[in-house]
């Protein structure tokens, strides 16, 4: 039986603060009476939608919910219209949690909704559909005790995310998280990183995805923290918030590239940074030069971990280990994590091959998709994740880029495309790279490099970045072709949009 926040029925931490974006701001108290206004509403609805803005509804519709043992299903306000659709009827949410006054998109329209108040006293939180499907006072879940809230020991197994993957290849598929695995990642990343209730965390993740919602708002309150979302992010919020006791920041690549930049003309970043306790990346790999120059600027090291959305989280820097630019730390207690070739053997020392896990960490299935499961499972139960990369002899993993996009195949060598962005970035007149593979009548493939100049009028020249990665790495490594351009296509993560690249838009 799971139990996500303790800290809730706790009477010592009622007076804790839990939560603030921008000057909105709940304590563990106030948290537990709004929420339990929502659990009591959803209790026995199976599936709600929650619409996943920057806000405090957005957490209080979440926590909610989970403490009534309803799956939740995060909702990015900024989807396409086709996507939004597929994932409502896919996912076939009994409500959807909006704050009040929020405008829904036609994909919504024929779902009930539910208006969450954010504040202690906020009434019933509910909308026009309050007390459909509402459980009475002392139910299972959450209720009982007037704006009090008891939280269910839940089976582990149950159903508390369904989050929908990008869906690269294909409609996006809703992996389905069971309570076991929040719980688990969570609390392998607080003994990692000693993390604990005394920590303040900031960020400014969107909270439609695993990292702004589990690690980044989930995992505070799971261990009696608080979390500050800054709503948007920018490096100003950055400083003021750890300037103003908050011990951690998470971000993605992006966010630490814009506080690489400012770095240099804003001494109270400089400050607010070397005073915090951890600094960490995700959701992409962290570019050496802004991990160089944050280090040279501030005196601390961004440390970067591992995970995805089937998965959480399988591997991370420890708080006290080597923060290594280009890997993403030993496997977290828990997770078992093995290289696997084309062979289905273990690769080489050095070698590339396919990363693949299991532990209590991982998803369940796919919503609907049984061969997806299916497919995505060895026959010894082991998680393929897609993602190649190397193991070092101490154990650290270093990502070199995704199976099906970034493992390229030339003159008999299997180059990951990660190593050689990384030596291109590290090219005084690169701002930013990506590479990709091309078919090529002799090699099989060749190495092409997208390049956005720090100068687009005088970019360096091919040859001259094509000798730069063969000196950093192997002459082999070397790309065969570069291609200038103005940006690269990114998600909302910051995730480089190969696909786009290569098809032309």
């Amino acid at each position: 039986m799971t139990v996500l926040f303790p800290a809730l029925t706790d009477p010592r931490a009622a007076d804790r603060p839990a939560l603030r974006f921008g000057d909105r701001s709940l304590t563990y108290g106030a948290l537990a009476s709004a929420a339990g206004r929502v659990g009591r509403v959803v209790a026995g609805d199976g599936r709600v939608a929650v619409w996943a803005t920057p806000a405090p509804e957005t957490a209080v519709g979440v926590v909610g919910a989970l403490l009534a043992g309803v799956a939740v299903v995060p909702l990015n306000p900024a989807s396409g219209a086709a996507e939004l659709a597929h994932v409502v009827a896919d996912s076939a949410p009994r409500r959807v949690l909006v704050a009040p006054g929020t405008e829904l998109p036609a994909a919504l329209r024929g779902v009930p909704r539910l208006e969450v108040s954010a504040e202690p006293d906020g009434g019933s939180g509910a909308g026009p559909d309050e007390g459909s499907g509402a459980a009475a006072d002392g139910g299972s879940g959450a209720g009982g005790d007037g704006d009090g809230v008891r939280e269910g020991a839940w089976d582990g197994e149950s159903p508390a995310l369904v989050v929908y993957t990008s869906g690269t290849t294909g409609a996006p598929k809703g992996a389905v998280l069971p309570r076991r695995a929040l719980a688990a990642s969570l609390d392998a990343l607080a003994r990692v990183w000693a993390w604990t209730d005394d920590d303040v965390l900031v960020h400014g993740l969107p909270l439609f995805h695993v990292h702004g919602l589990v690690l980044g708002t989930l995992g505070p309150l799971r261990l009696g923290g608080e979390v500050r979302h800054l709503g948007r992010f920018s490096t100003e919020g950055v400083a003021r918030e750890l300037g103003a006791g908050a011990t951690m920041l998470f971000g993605v690549p992006t966010m630490y590239h814009r506080i690489a930049e400012a770095l240099p003309g804003d001494p109270g970043l400089v400050r607010a940074l070397a005073g915090a306790r951890l600094l960490v990346s995700g959701s992409a790999a962290l570019p050496l030069r802004d991990h160089e120059r944050i280090a040279a600027a501030t005196g601390r090291r961004v440390v970067e971990r591992y995970g995805m959305t089937e998965t959480l989280m399988n591997t991370a820097v420890h708080a006290d280990g080597e923060a290594r630019a280009g890997t993403v730390g030993p496997p977290l207690p828990g997770v078992g994590l093995r290289l696997v070739d084309e062979s289905g053997a273990a690769p080489g020392p050095g070698e590339v091959g396919e990363i693949q896990v299991r532990g209590a960490n991982l998803f369940t299935g796919y919503l609907n998709r049984p061969e997806a499961t299916a497919a995505a499972f060895t026959q010894d139960g082991w998680f393929r994740t897609g993602d190649v990369g190397v193991l070092d002899p101490d154990g650290y993993v270093r990502i070199v880029g995704r199976k099906a996009t970034d493992l390229i195949k030339s003159g008999g060598y299997k180059i990951g495309a990660g190593e050689v962005e990384n030596a291109l970035l590290d090219h005084p007149g690169v701002r930013e790279a990506a590479v990709t593979g091309e078919p090529d009548p002799d090699l099989g493939e060749r190495v092409v490099a997208w390049v956005v100049a720090v100068d687009p009028a005088d970019p360096p020249v091919a040859r001259e970045l094509a000798e730069h990665v063969a000196a950093a790495l192997a002459p082999h490594k070397r790309p065969r072709v570069v291609r200038y351009v103005a940006e690269l296509p990114r998600n909302d993560m910051g995730k480089v949009l190969k696909r786009a690249l290569t098809q032309g838009g």
